[in-house]
């Protein structure tokens, strides 16, 4: 069964720092590249980051570059995103996804399977 599970979201204060988790069973981790979106209320859901199976190649959505970093570590079935100098703007519930494939996209249509999603609010 497919089981992507998100945690590590809560509330800061602007400029802090939260890393989130993503623990995926073996099925959806193996071999696929995971991506991180994120949705705030009234808006669509929108990319965040994304990286392979290696963790050679990543994308960001601009508006995290340098603020954000996607990571994996595959031992453990998992992805992070570090997120730091937070905004009230990162106010959103985060979604990580996997592919069925290892390609790095940052469409939500090339994404197959979603977590139940971690709410991260930033005050200020």
């Amino acid at each position: 069964q497919v089981q992507l599970v998100e945690s590590g979201g809560g509330l800061v204060q602007v400029g802090g720092s939260l890393r989130l988790s993503c623990a995926a069973s073996r099925r959806t981790f193996s071999n696929y590249a995971m991506g991180w979106f994120r949705q705030a209320p009234g808006k669509e859901r929108e990319f965040v980051a994304a990286i392979s199976w290696s963790g050679g190649n990543t994308a960001y959505a601009d508006s995290v570059k340098g603020r954000f970093t996607i990571s994996r570590d595959n031992a453990k079935n998992t992805v992070y995103l570090q997120m730091n100098s937070l905004k009230p703007e990162d106010t959103a519930v985060y979604y990580c996804a996997a592919p069925m494939g290892d390609y790095v996209s940052p469409k939500t249509y090339d994404y197959d399977y979603w977590g139940q999603g971690t709410q991260v609010t930033v005050s200020s």
